[in-house]
């Protein structure tokens, strides 16, 4: 079981996070450019990929640039619901990171591999695992009370890449939560700690 995770970032000037994980081993890396991102996942041909960035627009809405009132997707109304923070997606540099999601997610699909949206940062809070905001070590420390075994001194954005490849594992055992509307796009969570 080969899986992906991408801590992405709106810009290549800034970086993502990358993990392959494939049951027993986790790897890590931080990656700049989309091209860097592709290559690294196509050599790896993974059952799926989780991305930490949003892959779809909310329904009303044609493309990120338009300018109407149609803000939140459905999946980020159960987000509210369920008190966990976020950005939405028209907002400023969210704008970017959008865009650059759903163009991945377009080349992976064309590609023959499933790419999801996840948030690190709700399945965190879900995990009941401290966010970065609270200590990397505390992070790192969560996710090893998973069973996660990775090298130590992760930057965040490996951390959070870790987080996005433990949700692709729960979604590959069927033990996940979607929210949002199949027909608009779904996040993919833990189902519970």
């Amino acid at each position: 079981m080969e899986i992906v995770g991408l801590d992405l970032a709106g810009s290549p000037n800034r970086m993502t996070g990358f993990c392959s994980f494939n049951g027993d081993s986790i790897k890590t890396k931080i990656l700049h450019t989309d091209d860097e991102i592709i290559s690294e996942t196509l050599k790896l041909k993974p059952q799926v990929i989780a991305i930490d960035a949003p892959l779809f627009l909310p329904k009303g809405r044609k493309s990120i640039e338009e300018r109407n009132n149609v803000h939140l997707r459905e999946c980020d109304k159960e987000l509210v619901k369920l008190g966990i923070k976020f950005f939405p997606i028209t907002l400023g540099p969210m704008r970017k990171l959008t865009t650059r999601g759903i163009s991945l997610k377009k080349i992976f699909g064309n590609s023959g591999m499933e790419a999801i949206e996840t948030y690190p940062g709700a399945a965190q809070d879900i995990l009941g695992i401290p966010r970065k905001q609270k200590g990397l070590d505390k992070l790192s420390k969560g996710l090893e009370n998973l069973g996660l075994r990775f090298d130590s001194n992760l930057t965040h954005d490996e951390l959070d890449a870790v987080t996005c490849a433990y949700v692709g594992k729960l979604y590959l055992q069927n033990n996940y939560l979607a929210l949002g509307d199949k027909k608009e796009g779904l996040m993919v969570l833990p189902l519970h700690p």
